[in-house]
């Protein structure tokens, strides 16, 4: 977790990073996505040392992204339970997995997505929700949003205008 530097606090790349960014977080995540929710899951899957886990556990919980579960009295032991906000990161781990099997994988993808029904191996892209068209870096591009501030309004609009100035 880095500190916050006030250019950053309104990217959502950085806000992202930020709260789901660190190396064992994501690997938290995806072992959540796939049904794992107890401590002792999670440190056999990762071999992740106890403390490390005890300490991105508590930050993926204080961020939100899961909920902290009693399932035993005695002795009391936990579950983390992912929110809906937790549920949201599935597409970044998808993406992440997928750019994982296009380029670094030079003798085969060893992990597949697959869908649950037939086991058919799929392949994620992202789509815009309205077009179901492809997102790509020649296709998109970063506006201000309606709450940017004026530096950040300034910063794109110098940005676009250097763009324009190299094409």
């Amino acid at each position: 977790m880095q500190p916050k530097l006030a250019p950053l606090t309104e990217c959502p790349c950085a806000l992202a990073v930020e709260t789901v960014g660190e190396w064992w977080s994501i690997l938290i995540l995806r072992d959540a996505l796939q049904g794992l929710t107890r401590f002792d899951e999670f440190e056999r899957s990762l071999g992740i040392a106890p403390n490390m886990l005890t300490r991105r556990l508590k930050h993926l919980t204080e961020s939100g992204l899961f909920e902290r579960r009693l399932y035993s009295e005695r002795p009391k032991r936990y579950e983390y339970v992912l929110t809906e906000k937790g549920r949201d990161v599935f597409p970044v781990v998808v993406a992440l997995i997928g750019f994982a099997n296009r380029h670094l994988a030079p003798e085969g993808a060893s992990l597949l997505l697959a869908e649950r029904g037939t086991g058919r191996p799929i392949t994620p892209i992202v789509v815009d929700a309205a077009t179901l068209q492809p997102v790509t870096a020649e296709s998109a591009t970063v506006i201000a949003g309606p709450r940017a501030s004026n530096d950040l309004r300034e910063r794109l609009a110098a940005r676009q205008a250097a763009t324009r100035a190299r094409s």
